[in-house]
């Protein structure tokens, strides 16, 4: 019985009856795939448009600063005075208080940023509003003289200048005050 089954089993494979399955090798993606995978020669082409052309590398916060340049700030100082900037001003060494009572302009000193016209005309209009009242102080006290009127105005006004602000001391030299 066993040479009967091994017989009609090559009787049938000489037959045909039984075949390999015929294989068929695609080189491309069928269009499904094609349609799945979408079309990127736009985004390569600007990829690649993008890698021709430099551009700056970008720094971080601290780098700006240690450069001497102010980060712009992520919120606006809506709620800044005149004083405040003037304080800003003092602390960067940009201004200082001169010993005559005036602000002085010491922009080359200036730490961090530059003074802007805007601060140029501020500093202008604090100092002439110290001549008006110090012109002011004069007139209500004729009997004493406008140099003590400036001198003791600016003895009380040095105590209330912001920690750090660039001051003049009595002899000439320039340095921050201490607090």
């Amino acid at each position: 019985m066993k040479h009967r089954g091994l017989l009609l089993w090559a009787a049938l494979a000489t037959s045909g009856c039984i075949s390999a399955p015929e294989i068929v090798m695609v080189d491309r993606a069928t269009a499904l795939e094609e349609q799945a995978a979408g079309s990127f020669k736009d985004v390569e082409q600007r990829l690649a448009r993008a890698g021709m052309n430099p551009t700056p590398a970008p720094f971080t916060p601290n780098q700006l600063e240690e450069l001497g340049i102010q980060p712009t700030p992520l919120v606006e100082n809506i709620g800044r005075t005149p004083a405040d900037r003037v304080d800003d001003l003092l602390r960067r060494h940009c201004v200082g208080e001169g010993r005559d009572g005036l602000l002085v302009n010491t922009r080359r000193r200036c730490q961090a940023g530059r003074m802007t016209a805007d601060d140029a005309a501020l500093v202008e209009r604090v100092n002439r509003s110290r001549q008006l009242l110090w012109k002011w102080m004069r007139s209500a006290r004729p009997d004493v003289p406008e140099e003590t009127l400036r001198r003791n105005w600016h003895k009380a006004h040095a105590e209330g200048v912001v920690c750090g602000g660039w001051v003049e001391a009595e002899d000439g030299t320039w340095g921050e005050k201490q607090c």
